[in-house]
């Protein structure tokens, strides 16, 4: 009997940069918040601990992966900051107050 697996992967190969699933991460989770927990109103305190506990889990990410963000990845992550933040005040400011 053949005990080979029918797809042999690397080990530790997962296919996706962790920089570039980070990236995805921040953008699916702040857009997310910010449709929710944001309103003509006002900003919700549940919106903080979300943004709290994103800017925990970039930590421990980018802590993870250090040996990972050079030069490009660190570009690419900061410039994805300020796209959030841009994005922030386009989703906010869409509600038609």
């Amino acid at each position: 009997m053949n005990t080979n697996p029918v797809f042999n992967r690397r080990q530790n190969h997962n296919n996706t940069p962790a920089s570039v699933t980070l990236i995805i991460t921040n953008f699916i989770v702040f857009g997310l918040a910010t449709q929710m927990l944001t309103s003509c109103a006002g900003i919700k305190s549940f919106f903080w601990v979300v943004l709290a506990a994103l800017a925990v889990y970039n930590y421990f990410t980018i802590r993870k992966y250090r040996e990972e963000y050079e030069k490009p990845q660190i570009i690419a992550y900061i410039l994805s900051l300020v796209v959030m933040l841009g994005l922030y005040f386009v989703l906010r400011y869409a509600q038609h107050c």
